[in-house]
């Protein structure tokens, strides 16, 4: 009997030791998408973003939350919010609860996380910042490597208004930690926080496609990986693009991983100039025409501008090509389509007169409306040479054609055909596109995210750190699955 005992004894501290050990090994990572790990192996977390958006939320409030008010933040309709609350918090619990451990604490009105033996990434930074701790070598590179990445990438929910300003002002607490920490550490360990890119010095591939009206369309191909194809926009130039403070920077970023292709539109840049047909199915041909030629099968399509429009249209139309939708600063509807006030119309159509009369001119005036609207942040040098990178991309009377075509894009009857994962993402202080189309975009096209980011810029300056952001997300999307 004794010696049984003992064995009993011996098995229960043996468990606890099991249990101990699990339990100092759950990792959660907030930085980039929201991720768990159980003693070394990841755990498998709840198909809906909106239970996986709770965890986060009550990780980063840390304290108890009212059922209710989880209801309001993530449940509220006309179905039944407390009854998926309690899914949602049964399914948590079942996942991060060790029989030592009750991460997930819930009563009849309450619900908190406990950090019991728990690690999570970004708490962590924050801990490190207060106590001004120095880093060096590699783990300084896994620092930067980790502020790098957007919080909670993929936890967008645009239909969720308090929750969603919630997570932009952590956001901005995310960025605000990275610029408190890698400047500190860059100059402690005087490591760089930005190498040269080589891509600058790259040869790009240019080749011409012809639309199916005759008009040469230019197109190149820069970088190696798997594809990833931009729709033209204003305005393109195949070749000046590369000496260009606003494009240079995101092209050369984007290249790193992929295979970029982009091209310039009819009308502008490397493309044929005297076109007869400057209308939006045109848009829409020529990338189909850019698609052909270059061989690839399926892609993720980035939409910049109005050239979101142009790849909304297209993926409607081709949904066994493109894998990923990637849209900035888009809208759906021109504004002659979308009901603007008879004064904004005035104001507008007046603006198309004067580009038509002033584009060319050596006074900058006319194109500087565009470069103050396009990029408000931007130096007056940056700005001087955005003006001069204008006028030798696209002729007078061109500028004012497209302008015309902008107006009347609509496609927002195409939003509903969209199928493939789709991440939209919009400047918060957006002058010349309000961010209020990007959440139209994203709330009409079926599980698409919806990320803003603190810049004013239409067009990302690659100097700033919403460039940096741009395409942190861009590569966190192309890489996880997006099921909610």
């Amino acid at each position: 009997m004794r010696h049984d005992y003992r064995l009993l004894e011996k098995a229960r501290l043996l468990a606890g030791l099991v249990s101990e050990v699990a339990m100092k090994n759950l990792e959660i990572g907030l930085l980039g998408g929201l991720s768990v790990r159980h003693a070394g192996h990841p755990v498998k977390l709840p198909a809906s973003r909106k239970a996986r958006a709770m965890l986060a939320f009550l990780m980063l409030t840390g304290k108890p939350q009212h059922r209710e008010r989880l209801c309001d933040l993530f449940w509220e309709g006309p179905d039944d919010p407390r009854g998926a609350l309690r899914s949602a918090i049964w399914k948590l619990r079942r996942l991060l609860n060790d029989p030592e451990a009750e991460r997930i604490v819930a009563d009849r009105e309450w619900v908190r996380f406990e950090p019991v033996s728990t690690k999570v990434d970004y708490l962590n930074l924050t801990e490190r910042a207060k106590r001004d701790e120095a880093l060096a070598g590699q783990e300084f590179s896994d620092v930067r490597a980790a502020l790098d990445q957007p919080l909670l990438a993929g936890l967008d929910l645009p239909d969720h208004p308090e929750y969603q300003a919630w997570l932009t002002a952590m956001r901005d607490e995310a960025e605000t930690l990275r610029a408190r920490l890698l400047p500190d550490l860059s100059a402690r360990t005087g490591t760089p926080l930005d190498k040269p890119s080589q891509l600058h010095l790259a040869r790009q591939q240019i080749g011409f496609a012809d639309a199916r009206d005759g008009t040469r369309i230019a197109w190149a191909r820069i970088g190696s990986g798997p594809p990833l194809l931009k729709a033209a926009n204003w305005l393109n130039h195949l070749e000046l693009d590369w000496d260009s403070e606003v494009w240079s920077p995101l092209f050369q970023e984007l290249a790193r991983d992929h295979c970029l292709i982009r091209y310039d539109e009819r009308g502008n840049g490397m493309s044929d100039w005297e076109v007869d047909n400057l209308g939006f199915d045109a848009f829409v041909t020529d990338l189909e025409g850019v698609v052909k030629q270059s061989g690839v099968a399926q892609f993720p399509l980035l939409g910049i501008s109005q050239g979101a429009a142009v790849a909304i249209e297209y993926a409607a139309r081709n949904p066994d090509r493109v894998s990923h939708l990637i849209l900035w600063g888009g809208y759906a509807a021109g504004w002659r389509a979308d009901e603007e006030s008879a004064e904004s119309r005035a104001e507008r159509e007046a603006l198309i007169t004067l580009v038509a009369n002033g584009w060319g001119r050596d006074d900058s005036s006319y194109r500087n409306l565009f470069s103050r609207a396009l990029i408000p942040g931007a130096t007056d040098a940056e700005r001087t040479a955005f003006d001069e990178f204008q006028r030798k991309t696209v002729s007078p009377t061109n500028a004012a054609r497209f302008l015309e075509t902008f107006a009347d894009i609509d496609v927002r009857n195409r939003l509903s055909a969209i199928q493939c994962p789709t991440l939209v993402m919009h400047a918060r202080g957006d002058q010349r596109v309000p961010v209020a189309k990007g959440a139209e975009l994203a709330s009409r096209i079926s599980g698409a995210e919806f990320v803003t980011l603190p810049t004013d810029n239409h067009l990302l300056l690659g100097r700033e750190h919403s460039s940096e952001l741009f395409v942190a997300h861009v590569r966190q999307f192309l890489s996880s699955d997006t099921g909610s």
